[in-house]
């Protein structure tokens, strides 16, 4: 698999750029709904706020992953 961090080369040192890939392959990752149980359906609003598309819930979870 390819790093999501490749495009910045040698910038910015290797731990941090470890630590966006980490946050990146998270956040793009399928989540689960934990009302319908559908994977794939959620998306997130704004930090901390995600949506599931099939049972139209809004809810409160962490910032990259639920």
């Amino acid at each position: 698999m390819a790093k999501i961090s490749k495009k910045y080369g040698i910038r910015y040192g290797r731990t941090v750029r470890a630590k966006y890939d980490k946050i990146q392959s998270q956040l793009k990752s399928k989540k689960k709904c934990p009302y319908c149980n559908k994977v794939g359906s959620v998306k997130r609003i704004a930090v901390g706020i995600w949506k599931c598309d099939k049972c139209n819930i809004k809810f409160a979870g962490k910032a990259y992953n639920i």
